[in-house]
């Protein structure tokens, strides 16, 4: 009874962290045509027909629709699913990481470790549609690096503040020496983060960011959809890698220097 109890209780996290991602994902859509994100029911972005509430469940309506608009039958992008998936073992990830509190869902930590994650989703999606990281969400991740200064006493002021410089002072010098080299909402990013995370985690965001966005690079210009002189958008790669330092950054860090 108390497995199956606890059962239920993680699948209520992944199917509220869903919902929440689905809303970043509609968001992440409107917020740069200027649409609001309160007024409007959700539709198909084809034909416009307003989705019912069995048409909204996080994974299960959009596999059980075939992956098609119910209207219109024109496929549904896998970008929706792909969302409510990432935001459902979000919030597991850091329950099952940072602890469940009195509350028994997730503790203060981890929630503010959601909250980040969901600031780097919408970073994330923005950038790749607009290649534009805007200042409100580095100013919300300051946010959180000061709340992070009670919540995590294990990186006191002086581990924050070297993070803060430790990769965006030398991301700032390289983009005045070579232009488009970094733009500036992703050093601001950077900054932002290293704030919160502490100078080790943000040194390992920062090797998985750039290890996935040259990655990416590389095969994009071995299928010629990227030439030498393109740019690409490098918020969603410095997001991915941000997401793994959250969890890992420290013990990651620690390992390598241990080895040195």
């Amino acid at each position: 009874m108390i497995f199956c109890l606890e059962g239920i209780l993680w699948l209520f996290r992944f199917i509220l962290g869903a919902c929440i991602f689905s809303f970043l994902n509609a968001a992440a859509l409107r917020l740069p045509k200027g649409e609001s994100i309160a007024r409007g029911r959700s539709h198909c972005p084809h034909c416009g027909k307003t989705l019912t509430v069995w048409e909204l469940i996080p994974c299960a309506s959009y596999l059980a629709l075939g992956r098609r608009c119910r209207g219109c039958k024109a496929p549904i992008p896998k970008r929706y699913f792909l969302a409510e998936c990432t935001g459902g073992l979000a919030l597991v990830c850091c329950s099952a990481r940072f602890g469940f509190g009195s509350w028994g869902l997730i503790s203060l930590g981890g929630l503010l470790a959601f909250a980040y994650l969901c600031l780097l989703f919408l970073i994330a999606l923005i950038d790749l549609d607009t290649r534009i990281i805007w200042d409100r969400f580095q100013i919300g991740i300051g946010l959180l690096g000061i709340a992070a200064l009670r919540l995590f006493p294990e990186h006191p002021l002086k581990d924050r503040l070297i993070g803060m410089v430790i990769v965006s002072l030398p991301m700032l010098v390289l983009a005045l020496l070579v232009e488009g080299a970094f733009g500036g909402g992703d050093i601001k990013l950077m900054a932002a983060s290293g704030f919160l995370l502490g100078w080790k985690s943000i040194v390992t965001a920062m090797f998985f960011g750039l290890l996935a966005g040259g990655s990416m690079a590389l095969l994009l210009m071995a299928g010629k959809k990227l030439g030498r002189r393109d740019q690409m958008a490098f918020g969603p790669y410095l997001a991915l890698g941000l997401s793994v330092a959250l969890f890992f950054g420290d013990p990651i860090a620690n390992w390598y220097l241990s080895i040195l």
